[in-house]
C-alpha cells in the first residue's frame, strides 16, 4: 500500500538541464491552509456554485511562485513559470528550465518550500524555523536526550533543524509541535514534460484542478477512489463508477496486434470491423459494459470510442492507483458522466510468465491483463471494498 503521494524521481534524468515539470507539493497532514471552496450563486459554473478562494497564505504562495524567475536570475538560473493553483491542501505548478543551471530543480523547489514555510510561520506570529537552531528547543522539560546531545555537539551556534536526519526530524517535530514543522511534506512530485503537447496538458491540468475537485465533491459515487477493492479473489485499485461491475452483461474487447492469418494489423481487417459492429450492437441493446485493457491498437480504438461516446466501459490499466492518483482529463470526465470505471490490479507481474516470456514484458502484461478482463466479465458477485489503511 502507498504511504506517500509521491513517486520516486526519474532515475537518470538531468535535473540541472533544460526541461519542463509539473510540480506537486502537499501540505503537512493534508491541512486545508491554502484555499477554500465558497458558495457563490453569482458565479455558477458547470461544476456547481462553489468557487475557490485563496487564504492569505495561499495568496502569498501564489506570489512567491510568480517571483521564482526573478529570484533565480540572481543566481544565474533562467526559468519561467507557466501556471499554478493553490488547492486547499496541496499546490500544483508548472516550471520550465530554459538553460543548464548551477542549481538543480530540487534546489529551486526546496528554496521555494522554505520561503513558503517562512510565510506561514510569520503569519502565525512565529519565528521562522528554516534556519532555527535546535538548541532553542532544548531548554524546556521533556527534551529527548539525543536532542540535547546533538545541540551540545555544536556549541553555542547550535545544530540547525535542516541538519537532522529524516527520522530525527520526525521525532523533533513530535516534540516541538506542528507549528515548527515545514508547511509542506518533505518530498515533492515532479512530472517530467515529454513534448509540447504534454506541456499544454500539464498547464490545462493545473487550471482544471478546481473544477475536478468540485466534481469529486458533487459526484462521489462516480468519482470514487478505492485503493483496495476485491473482485473475484483479486485485489485492485479503482477509480470511477463501481456500479458498472454490477451490470448484467460484460463483454471483453481483446485484439492481438496482427491478424492470425493475413498478419495485417488487426484493426485494419474486415474481422476487426465485424467485431466492432458486434460490440456496438451489444452496447446499444443496453445492460452491456465493455471491458478491456486497451493495449493493442484495436483495443485502444474501441476504448477511445467508448470514452468519446459515453459507452459504459471498465478499463484495466497496469499503472497503479495510489492514494492521490487521478486520471487525465478525458477519462476523468468520462468517470464524472458515470460511464467509466478504471481498475489497476495489484502486483500484475506476480501473475507470472506467459508462454515462457518474462512476466514484466509487454507481451506477458498484455495477456495477463486480458486474463483479468475475462475474469471480470465472468464476475457476477458483489465487489468487496477493503478499508484503506
Amino acid at each position: 500500500m502507498e504511504v506517500s503521494s509521491y513517486r520516486p524521481r526519474n532515475p537518470g534524468h538531468d535535473y540541472y538541464g533544460r526541461g519542463t515539470y509539473l510540480i506537486t507539493l502537499v501540505v503537512n497532514g493534508r491541512e486545508s491552509l491554502l484555499s477554500r471552496f465558497v458558495n457563490d450563486v453569482a458565479h455558477e459554473s458547470p461544476a456547481g456554485r462553489e468557487r475557490l478562494v485563496l487564504t492569505p497564505l495561499g495568496e502569498a504562495i501564489q506570489r512567491a511562485w510568480q517571483q521564482i524567475p526573478a529570484r533565480q536570475s540572481i543566481h544565474g538560473n533562467h526559468v519561467v513559470v507557466h501556471a499554478c493553483v493553490c488547492m486547499p491542501d496541496h499546490f500544483h505548478g508548472v516550471i520550465e528550465v530554459l538553460d543548464p543551471m548551477s542549481w538543480s530543480l530540487g534546489d529551486i523547489i526546496q528554496a521555494f518550500k522554505a520561503f513558503c514555510t517562512s510565510c506561514w510561520q510569520q503569519g502565525l506570529g512565529l519565528p521562522t524555523s528554516v534556519n532555527r537552531p535546535i538548541s532553542a528547543d532544548c531548554r524546556g522539560e521533556g527534551a529527548p536526550d539525543w536532542l540535547r546531545a546533538k545541540a551540545a555537539m555544536h556549541g553555542n551556534e547550535g545544530a540547525l533543524v535542516r541538519s537532522l536526519s529524516k527520522k530525527q526530524r520526525q521525532e523533533y517535530y513530535t516534540f516541538v509541535g506542528r507549528q515548527q514543522r515545514p508547511l509542506f511534506d518533505d518530498n515533492y512530485d515532479d512530472t517530467v514534460c515529454l513534448d509540447e503537447r504534454h506541456r499544454q496538458a500539464m498547464i490545462a491540468y493545473v487550471h482544471d484542478n478546481p473544477r475536478r475537485a468540485q466534481l469529486r465533491r458533487l459526484l462521489p459515487d462516480f468519482l470514487h477512489r478505492c485503493l483496495h477493492v476485491q473482485i473475484g479473489g483479486r485485489s485492485y485499485g479503482a477509480f470511477g463508477n463501481l456500479f458498472l461491475l454490477r451490470w448484467p452483461r460484460k463483454v471483453q474487447v481483446m485484439c492481438h496486434r496482427r491478424h492470425p492469418v493475413s498478419r495485417l494489423p488487426y484493426e485494419q481487417t474486415d474481422d476487426y470491423a465485424s467485431d466492432c459492429r458486434q460490440w456496438e450492437a451489444a452496447i446499444m441493446e443496453g445492460c452491456t459494459v465493455i471491458v478491456t485493457p486497451g493495449i493493442s491498437r484495436g483495443e485502444q480504438l474501441m476504448k477511445n470510442e467508448c470514452i468519446d461516446r459515453s459507452f459504459p466501459l471498465i478499463h484495466l490499466q497496469a499503472t497503479p492507483i495510489g492514494r492521490y492518483w487521478k486520471p487525465e482529463l478525458k477519462r476523468f470526465d468520462a468517470c464524472a458522466r458515470g460511464s467509466l470505471l478504471i481498475l489497476a490490479p495489484w502486483d500484475i507481474d506476480a501473475m507470472g510468465d506467459v508462454n515462457g516470456i518474462p512476466k514484466d514484458s509487454d507481451y506477458s502484461r498484455f495477456h495477463n491483463l486480458n486474463t483479468l478482463a475475462a475474469e471480470i466479465c465472468a464476475f457476477d458477485g458483489e465487489a468487496k471494498i477493503i478499508a484503506d489503511k
